[in-house]
Parts: structure tokens; C-alpha cells; sequence
């Protein structure tokens, strides 16, 4: 009898993981492979094949990785588990981006500030308006704590600017770069205004964020924190390998299609923000839009407050230059969607109105990326 639940257990444990075994099979194929599969980029066919599997497995290697780090939070709770929850998809962008910014001809610097804009755009345009658009549909009206998304947009819309219009300004240096002291300013700044954020979460105002903080629910006596944590360091490491492969394709597109570079800050943000995505529109349909507004509002909090520290830290050390400022219209269209944001979540009520204004703005951030 105990032959046959243990058997029936691992049956169980690999319907519910095979995924991890196709991310450690193609990583295998392209250790061996990779040179003779690249050489087929030229063809349409072959590169088209070759971008799909990449970023499918690894798109779906972070959905498991962020799957299993809200297990974690669920079992350790609070600040730990957000901590693991925000450092474990941030990983997963510095990753990515350091992947495709050492990779290829050139060093891409514009990388980092295409990737920050497009979490920046994916999220507070795609992903919150379609997730108000389809919780209005449903609902008609939603509310949400307004101390809490204000809380969000005040540390954001300074981490914003002073990453990424700031450097446009400043003449000490040129281009839209920063010295080594403003480096270490930003650094200072990003780090401290997330650590003091991530206290007023966990600490003396967690009834701002009361839907997050409250949404754990009983777990299986399967759901141990020792499988969560073995099985997301598991599934992080395909994602540290098939991002540097994936930088191939992606270099190709840039460097010999000619396509836009900032198509490659573009493809890591769908990557990081699909797994966030998904749990906001279900939280939206659930009429939970607290729940929702933690989820995009603390994904753009994060991604900004984490990854440009560790990006200006790697950049220092390999002596690859980081571009942060903003070009062109997206500077201005970056400003209009946070003034958006604050005019959207400014009431504690919201309805299919702000979901099609951000859905706009989504649209008008792809138009730009290809007609500036």
C-alpha cells in the first residue's frame, strides 16, 4: 500500500512538473546543438521555430517560478514572502537582461531603460487597463483601498522620473547617462525608497494592502516549503541558461532585420510581466481589484526599485555603458501614463472608462516603438 502511494505521489508531482523536464531537455539540446541551430536564423522558417520554443519554455519556466514563489509566501508569510516573490521575478529580468546586453556585436545599452520602460508600459497600459476593461465588464463598478494605491504611485512616479527622464537633463555627463556619483545616487535612492516601502507593506500600514496580505488560503500538507523552494530554484536555472540563447534570435532581429532595439526591452517585459498579468485580469474577474492593483502596481514598483541597482552595479563592473533616458516621445508618453495612473486610481473606484483610457496608452507605446 505504501508502494502504491508513493508511486501514486510521483505520478502526481510529474503531471504537475513536466514542464521542468522540457526546460532541462532544451537546454541539453541547445549545450550540444545551439552553434548548428543559430546557423538556421537566416532562414524565416527556422528562426521563427527557434524564438518560439526559447521563449515558450522560458516564458513558461517563469510562470512556474513565480507559481511556486507565491507558494512560498503563502507558507512563510509576511515580509518574507513578498520578498521572495518580488526578488524571484526580478531575477529573472537581470537575468534576461544581462543575458542580451553582453551578447551580440554591440552592447545594446539602451537595453535597460527599454526593458524598464516596457515593464513600465506592459503593465500600467497593458495589463491594468485590460484588467480594469474586463473587471468593469463584469462588475461594473470595483473598489479598491485608495491608501494603498497611493502608497504605490508616490514611491513609483519618483523612481520613475529620476530614472528615466532625469538622465536627459543632466549635463555632467553626455547623453542620456549618469555620472558615477548620480549612479550611486539612483542606487542609493531606488534601494531605499523600495526597502521603506516594503516596511510600511509588512509593517504598520499592511491594512493598505489588506486583499494581498489576506489572500493565503489553507495548503495541502504536500505544499512544504522545502518542494516550493527546491522546485523554484529548479526551475530558475533553465531560465539563467535559455536566456543567453534567446539572446540570439533577439540579436538577430536588432542587428540584421534591422528591427526596432527597443523590440528586445519588449520581449524580456512580456516575459517578466505575463505571470503578473495573468494573476491580476483572474483577481479583476473575481472583483478582488485590490488584489489586482497590488499585483501591477507592486510589479512596476519592484521592477524599477531592484533591477536599475543591480544593472548599474553589473554596468560598473563589466564597463558596458547604460542609457536611461528616454527618446523621443516616450519620455512624454511615459509621463502621461503616470498622471493617467494618479488620475485612475485617485477615486478608490474604478470602471471600464480607465480600462480603455490604459489600453490606449498601451497602443500608443507599440505605435511609437515602430514610428517614433
Amino acid at each position: 500500500m505504501s508502494a502504491t502511494k508513493t508511486s501514486s505521489k510521483i505520478t502526481d508531482i510529474f503531471r504537475e512538473e513536466w514542464f521542468l523536464l522540457l526546460g532541462f531537455v532544451t537546454v541539453a539540446i541547445f549545450s550540444l546543438k545551439g552553434h548548428s541551430l543559430f546557423a538556421d536564423l537566416p532562414d524565416p522558417v527556422g528562426f521563427a521555430l527557434i524564438f518560439i520554443w526559447l521563449f515558450a519554455v522560458v516564458l513558461g519556466s517563469c510562470l512556474h517560478v513565480v507559481r511556486h514563489a507565491d507558494g512560498l509566501a503563502e507558507i512563510v508569510g509576511e515580509p518574507y514572502g513578498t520578498l521572495i516573490l518580488t526578488l524571484s521575478v526580478t531575477t529573472v529580468e537581470v537575468a534576461s537582461i544581462s543575458a542580451v546586453m553582453l551578447d551580440g556585436a554591440r552592447n545594446h545599452p539602451t537595453l535597460v531603460r527599454d526593458t524598464l520602460f516596457s515593464v513600465v508600459m506592459v503593465i500600467l497600459g497593458g495589463m491594468a487597463g485590460f484588467s480594469l476593461l474586463v473587471g468593469g465588464w463584469r462588475h461594473r463598478e470595483q473598489a479598491h483601498n485608495l491608501q494603498g494605491a497611493n502608497a504605490y504611485l508616490g514611491v513609483i512616479i519618483p523612481l520613475a522620473v529620476l530614472t528615466l527622464t532625469l538622465p536627459n537633463f543632466t549635463v555632467t555627463t553626455a547623453g542620456p547617462t549618469l555620472s558615477p556619483s548620480q549612479q550611486l545616487f539612483v542606487t542609493l535612492m531606488c534601494l531605499g525608497l523600495y526597502v521603506a516601502f516594503l516596511a510600511i507593506q509588512t509593517g504598520r500600514h499592511r491594512d493598505y494592502f489588506a486583499q494581498k496580505i489576506e489572500h493565503g488560503r489553507p495548503r495541502s500538507g504536500r505544499d512544504s516549503w522545502l518542494r516550493h523552494g527546491v522546485l523554484l530554484l529548479a526551475y530558475m536555472l533553465p531560465i539563467a541558461f535559455l536566456a543567453e540563447e534567446l539572446a540570439h534570435p533577439i540579436d538577430y532581429m536588432i542587428e540584421t532585420l534591422h528591427m526596432p532595439d527597443a523590440l528586445g526591452g519588449v520581449v524580456i517585459a512580456v516575459i517578466v510581466a505575463t505571470p503578473e498579468a495573468v494573476g491580476a485580469v483572474r483577481a479583476a474577474l473575481a472583483n478582488q481589484l485590490q488584489q489586482a492593483v497590488n499585483i501591477f502596481l507592486g510589479s512596476v514598483l519592484s521592477t524599477i526599485g531592484l533591477t536599475v541597482p543591480v544593472m548599474l552595479v553589473i554596468s560598473r563592473f563589466t564597463g558596458r555603458a547604460v542609457y536611461l533616458g528616454l527618446s523621443g516621445g516616450n519620455d512624454v508618453l511615459l509621463l502621461l501614463t503616470l498622471a493617467v495612473s494618479v488620475v485612475t486610481f485617485s477615486s478608490g473606484r474604478t470602471n471600464i472608462l480607465q480600462g480603455a483610457v490604459h489600453v490606449v496608452l498601451f497602443g500608443a507605446f507599440l505605435l511609437l516603438m515602430f514610428q517614433a
